[in-house]
């Protein structure tokens, strides 16, 4: 679980979840990090306590790669509906992208918010409108149409053109306020675990989307707390059925 990038705490509890009836599979998140951090050494310590996230507590603001500046006919986060934000309905994205070494390369990021499930989209050096609309286009007609409702996104202009989006794949595009990333916790959230896979400095163009993928698999099946330690998977899949 830790090479799968699972927390201890995510560990501890999805054991009790997977064998409800057996103590003896069972371990407290705090015997993991004693034994991460005071009984292993040397080379075993290392191998596995890279496994771990940064522990950093939260994440520093960014700059958007292409700024920030007037959207042409912008609907405003205020006029979210309701149901979004009390996550009572699936089918509400946060949308953002991820910037690497000097700001040259990208890769979009979408959070469903009310399973926390994840896909990443290849953009390689180009974070123009363009390019990010159609290859999140692509990502988004990829879904059953009920999972397609809105996506809430910050005011980078690289979804400047939100309305052809919008007819391409019948999603409402929401705009964040200015400096206000808590308003797409969940994807702020989520661009912080991609950290580890690829952290801050390093070149993304090499990254393809294959590649993508078999991360953002990885993140959806991390169990978490606030899914009652279930799996974005998990949760996707009850509602795909």
């Amino acid at each position: 679980m830790l090479e799968r990038r699972f927390s201890p705490q995510q560990i501890s509890a999805r054991l009790r979840l997977d064998y409800p009836d057996d103590e003896e599979l069972r371990i407290a998140a705090e015997t993991i990090h004693q034994s991460l951090y005071v009984q292993s050494r040397g080379r075993l310590r290392k191998d596995l306590a890279r496994y771990l996230r940064s522990g950093r507590s939260k994440r520093k603001p960014r700059r958007g790669p292409t700024g920030q500046g007037h959207i042409r006919d912008m609907v405003s986060i205020s006029e979210r509906p309701a149901e979004v934000d009390d996550r009572a309905v699936p089918g509400h994205w946060e949308g953002d992208l991820i910037v690497g070494k000097q700001g040259r390369s990208f890769i979009g990021t979408l959070v469903e918010r009310q399973t926390r499930f994840v896909l990443l989209t290849e953009l390689g050096n180009d974070s123009s409108t363009e390019t990010v609309t159609q290859r999140i286009a692509d990502q988004i007609v990829r879904l059953p149409e009920q999972l397609r409702l809105s996506l809430t996104w910050d005011q980078g202009t690289e979804m400047a053109d939100h309305i052809r989006f919008k007819v391409a794949t019948g999603v409402q595009v929401y705009f964040c306020d200015p400096h206000s990333p808590w308003q797409r916790g969940s994807n702020e959230n989520t661009n912080g675990l991609l950290r580890q896979y690829f952290p801050k400095g390093t070149d993304l163009a090499p990254h393809h989307q294959d590649e993508l993928d078999r991360v953002a698999a990885q993140l959806n099946q991390r169990p978490r707390q606030t899914l009652g330690w279930h799996t974005p998977a998990e949760k996707m899949a009850q509602l795909l059925r």
